[in-house]
């Protein structure tokens, strides 16, 4: 399949997407992170400045609430979220941070986020995101001619968070650099063809992160207690989860949403759904654990073979 504008600077150069509504909080106060270590599944306290991780919140009961990371920057704890997970993820912390000296504050319309694509991301972004270490979430304050900005290394690239007042600014300065404006839906190409689900489209609150292959990523094993942990540790040292992330390679494009059934039987609903220039039609959902990659399912009129992550 021939590359367009916009695959080709993702996957070549460097692609650009606002993504500035996306949920962002922060904490401050001495206990934040004593706070936060109780609330989440990765390990917040061995966070040091400049450093971060992602982290899932979890009901009592093990379900996911949301999924977000969390970034230490010397001066706060810095998170941020799907949009549509933000307003529960908010009340929980909210609620439970009574007794600590943990204060939330909201910055979502504060601030803007920009996403810089493709292997060229760096090099727009600039002299001091290029000495950022490889490790995801590694972050750093910087000044992009003369705008402050925060430096995030992602998967794929580079994100930059900035005052929402300097967003355009900062934006342009990038185009100006070679970076190219492209739509959201170049990058989930990616996001899917590397196999991370997103919340809201692939996982909601009745998944377990062992289901959605999040424990490497997302868990800490070796931390203290924090809420939802027994469900977790119990399925991944005794148990089976029910059902696992997987790819689907479609014979044609469906619609999120769509029941996967095989032999009748309804065995999973269709997640994200992308046409990626190396592999076609391709999507994420969460699968029956009967259900091996290999096998042939039915999404709707289509048939897709189901396939281990990533891509």
């Amino acid at each position: 399949m021939q590359l367009t504008p916009a695959d080709r600077a993702v996957r070549e150069g460097c692609g650009l997407v606002d993504r500035s509504e996306r949920g962002k909080l922060a904490f401050t106060g001495a206990q934040a992170k004593q706070f936060l270590q109780g609330q989440v599944t990765n390990d917040v306290e061995a966070l040091t400045p400049g450093s971060g991780c992602y982290a899932v919140l979890l009901s009592p009961k093990g379900k996911m609430l949301g999924d977000l990371r969390v970034l230490d920057t010397g001066a706060e704890l810095w998170l941020d979220t799907e949009r549509s997970a933000l307003q529960g993820i908010f009340n929980v912390l909210h609620r439970a941070r009574l007794g600590y000296d943990a204060q939330l504050h909201k910055h979502t319309l504060q601030q803007g986020l920009v996403s810089l694509v493709g292997p060229d991301a760096r090099r727009v972004a600039g002299t001091a995101a290029e000495e950022l270490p490889a490790a995801e979430q590694a972050n750093a304050a910087i000044a992009v001619d003369g705008i402050p900005a925060r430096a995030i290394v992602t998967d794929v690239g580079i994100d930059l968070v900035c005052d929402a007042g300097h967003t355009d600014a900062l934006i342009a300065t990038m185009i100006g650099r070679g970076a190219r404006p492209v739509p959201e839906a170049a990058a989930e190409v990616l996001r899917v063809e590397h196999g991370r689900p997103r919340y809201g489209v692939d996982l909601d609150d009745t998944t377990i992160p062992q289901e959605a292959g999040l424990n490497d990523r997302a868990v800490s094993f070796s931390k203290g207690c924090y809420v939802g942990q027994e469900t977790v540790a119990r399925l991944y040292y005794k148990g089976k989860p029910n059902r696992h992330l997987r790819g689907l390679r479609l014979s044609a494009t469906a619609a999120p949403g769509t029941e996967l059934t095989a032999d009748g039987r309804v065995v999973g609903r269709l997640g994200s759904v992308a046409v990626s220039p190396a592999h076609g039609p391709i999507g994420l959902a969460l699968v029956r654990r009967e259900v091996a990659p290999g096998a042939e399912v039915a999404v709707g009129e289509a048939t897709a073979t189901v396939v281990e992550l990533p891509f």
